[in-house]
């Protein structure tokens, strides 16, 4: 699999979780309000964090090359237990609703979606710290492959949800399109943190 492949398929497996920003983009998409300056939120949003997580870790690797073994088996405890989380929500699936709500306005539509993805912890655990660890693995150039990889997979994910959301919707109804899903990513994510135990 190349880099950008890898980073494509391990961002999409971390974005497409049931969350608070996924569910506000699916009701801004059902109720067509305002779609495309919220995609580009999200999407520009996944960019900077993944951007930052990358060059951050990469500087930590740069003045201290000792910390590249906290940081393989750091990533690798929490891709584990990532996908163990994945697992659990496999065996117990929920329904994402999604129904439109009433009129929002432009700016609180942005401000909703600047909230759900810059104050939300586990944006920085899935994108900075997660994302940012696997990519250093691969070293330089590698990273940035894999970290364009992973953008791309943020913004085809969040134009599919915002433009495919009335084909989507029903799908996400289901508990067991998660239950798939989450399947899917729970294979993923244990894979990834086995490779980085194995590659000590």
């Amino acid at each position: 699999m190349s880099l950008v492949a890898a980073g494509f398929v391990t961002g999409l497996s971390l974005i497409v979780a049931i969350g608070a920003q996924n569910a506000f983009v699916l009701r801004m998409a059902i109720a067509r309000r305002h779609v495309l300056p919220v995609i580009a939120v999200c999407a520009i949003s996944d960019a900077l964090l993944i951007t930052a997580g990358i060059a951050g870790i990469a500087t930590i690797l740069d003045r201290a090359p000792g910390a590249i073994d906290v940081i393989r088996w750091g990533g690798a405890a929490f891709l584990i237990c990532y996908g163990l989380f994945a697992a659990r929500r496999a065996l117990k699936p929920s329904a994402l609703s999604a129904a439109p709500g009433g009129a929002v306005t432009i700016g609180a539509a942005l401000l909703t979606c600047l909230t759900l993805t810059w104050l939300n912890p586990h944006t920085y655990l899935d994108t900075v710290l997660m994302l940012g660890s696997v990519a250093n693995h691969y070293g330089n150039p590698g990273r940035w492959w894999f970290g364009a990889g992973a953008i791309t997979a943020s913004v085809v994910w969040f134009a599919a949800l915002g433009y495919g959301a009335r084909y989507l919707r029903a799908w996400f109804a289901k508990p067991a399109s998660w239950r798939i899903l989450d399947g899917g990513v729970a294979v993923l994510m244990l894979g990834l943190g086995a490779g980085l135990i194995t590659s000590a």
